[in-house]
């Protein structure tokens, strides 16, 4: 059966993630497809103080709502995103993660 995945931005609603937190639209899994899932992701200087390392395990879509990221892609672009900016990661890419500012990202993996 289709399910349609709705919700409001809700302080209340994030979770533990790897590094910051996330509330999710559309977890890994619902409705049968495991390979599509978002939400937001809110992250600060404080939780990630050094640069990481991040493998791009899926496709990945982001669109930065506040707050400045920078994501250098090894061997390609050096992204520098701020609110508004949007970037598609593909699959296989190697990325390194900079949070200068605290940002809040809405993220589809694909």
């Amino acid at each position: 059966m289709s399910r349609i995945f709705h919700a409001h931005l809700d302080p209340t609603a994030f979770e533990p993630f790897a590094l910051g937190s996330v509330q999710w639209l559309r977890r890994p899994g619902d409705n049968g497809n495991e390979s599509l899932s978002g939400g937001i992701w809110k992250v600060t200087p404080e939780e990630a103080p050094d640069p990481f390392d991040l493998p791009i395990d899926q496709d990945e879509t982001i669109y930065i709502v506040s707050g400045h990221l920078l994501i250098e892609v090894k061997g390609g672009e050096r992204l520098e995103l701020t609110e508004g900016s949007m970037a598609s990661l593909s699959k296989g890419a190697m990325t390194r993660w900079t949070v200068l500012e605290p940002t809040i990202e809405f993220f589809v993996y694909s």
